[in-house]
């Protein structure tokens, strides 16, 4: 086996600095630099780059983001006449996914910059930060960022004297999980109740205020800057030929050093755990999640599948959002994936029938195969309703509240059999991280 995969601190690289969020520390890194050399640049020369450098949407579906940023309409007539938007997505909700939050709160300003670059690129006057209500701190210093950059002339009128004006807004959500969806967001964003839109027409065509609008995570637009700043090159020198660049992955639940990694796309499970201490003493890997629960469980078969999105995909999960969520073997799978149920079934906003009602009869069975009451003919139930949502619901969440499901039946069903045949979960609660159901 070769030398271990080095980590790539690019985002996180001054996290440690005393005052790492200040305008004054961000300058001393670069700060702004990539700003100055983007305003000197066409903006369709913006987008080439970052298309060419591979760079792919960070909030879980991978889509190149270079490419989203051409379909908004450019010219005089027509859609293309209207205001474009830029829109971060920064409504971290995905159960086990910390990665969003810590950025704002460590560094916004790289999150600034990267606005700015995007709205000049795309030609859009006005941008706009959704991010979670109930985080309040993480509101405080990006608003108080945003301040900073306005005082300092990067947002405005005439931003570096360049001719071009911008004006960003943070905006606090109400704290629905559903609100991540993009066209949901929208909703939120324009005054009304969060529910995903039909589409077509798409974001790009008539987003927000039916105007052309690009949607981005709050990493995608963070890694924009040091592209610009270093080049196509540098950032390709990282990660894999079709997953390039750098990422930060979140290792939580049953490890010895939970936190944040980046590290080029590709790395393994078995490299970050080396850097991470393993998983906690005394204990061994059940499962994982690659990308939070709303992603296929992976088991210690998969230790070594590259992290990229082409590895990932051809185990039978999804990158999603790099929250890798360790299970040792004191976790009871049944207990852990109905609990996982229970909160898309609180989330669901209710709009389509197989979302709505599929995960309320998923938390049912789920529930009575904890409490000692299920049957065999449960496990073809879930195997069914998981089916009847998989792919066939308005939006992703279905989804993602199908996918840990039929996951862990195909890995873990005699679990689920010990379920029906013991009278219960076999599991020790005290053992574990996850308590019972109703339990505090």
């Amino acid at each position: 086996m070769g030398a271990p995969t080095p980590l790539a601190p690019v985002l996180s690289r001054f996290w440690d600095d005393p005052e790492s969020w200040t305008l004054e520390t961000y300058r001393r890194n670069d700060g702004y630099k990539a700003l100055d050399k983007a305003l000197k640049m066409d903006p369709d020369a913006v987008i080439s780059a970052v298309k060419d450098s591979g760079l792919r949407g960070r909030g879980g579906a991978g889509f190149s983001t270079g490419t989203k940023w051409s379909f908004i309409p450019q010219g005089d007539s027509g859609a293309a006449a209207k205001p474009h938007y830029l829109v971060v997505n920064a409504d971290e909700s995905e159960p086990g996914t910390c990665k969003d939050i810590p950025l704002m709160l460590a560094t916004p300003h790289v999150l600034v910059e990267g606005v700015i670059i995007a709205s000049y690129a795309i030609r859009a006057s006005h941008a706009f930060i959704y991010v979670r209500g109930e985080v309040l701190p993480v509101l405080r210093r990006l608003q108080n960022a945003v301040a900073e950059a306005y005082a300092n002339g990067y947002l405005g009128r005439d931003i570096g004297g360049s001719g071009y004006d911008l004006e960003l807004v943070v905006h606090a959500g109400a704290g629905a999980y559903i609100c991540g969806e993009e066209t949901a967001l929208l909703d939120s964003l324009e005054g009304r109740r969060g529910q995903p839109r039909l589409r077509p027409p798409f974001p790009a065509v008539a987003g927000l205020y039916g105007c052309p609008t690009v949607i981005n995570n709050v990493e995608t637009i963070a890694s924009v800057p040091s592209i610009i700043f270093n080049g196509v090159d540098w950032f390709r020198s990282m990660g894999s030929e079709k997953s390039p660049g750098y990422t930060l992955y979140s290792l939580s639940g049953h490890v010895t050093k939970p936190g944040q990694y980046e590290a080029p796309l590709g790395i393994t499970l078995r490299e970050l755990l080396d850097y991470a201490g393993g998983v906690r003493a005394g204990h061994t890997l059940k499962f994982w999640t690659p990308g939070g629960s709303s992603t296929p469980l992976l088991t210690d078969e998969h230790l070594d599948v590259p992290l990229d999105y082409e590895g990932v995909g051809a185990a039978g999960s999804m990158l999603g959002t790099k929250a890798l969520e360790i299970f040792d073997e004191t976790t009871c799978v049944v207990r852990a994936v109905g609990r996982w149920i229970d909160f898309y079934k609180h989330e669901s906003c209710g709009k389509c029938t197989p979302c709505r009602e599929g995960t309320f009869w998923l938390s049912q069975i789920y529930h009575r195969l904890e409490s000692g009451h299920g049957t065999v003919e449960d496990l073809g139930k879930l195997e069914d309703i998981a089916d009847a949502i998989l792919g066939k619901s308005f939006c992703a969440l279905g989804d993602g509240a199908a996918s840990p499901v039929a996951s862990s039946l195909k890995f873990f069903r005699d679990e689920y059999i010990a379920h029906v045949e013991g009278g219960g979960c076999p599991f020790d609660p005290k053992l574990s991280m996850l308590a019972p159901n109703g339990a505090s």
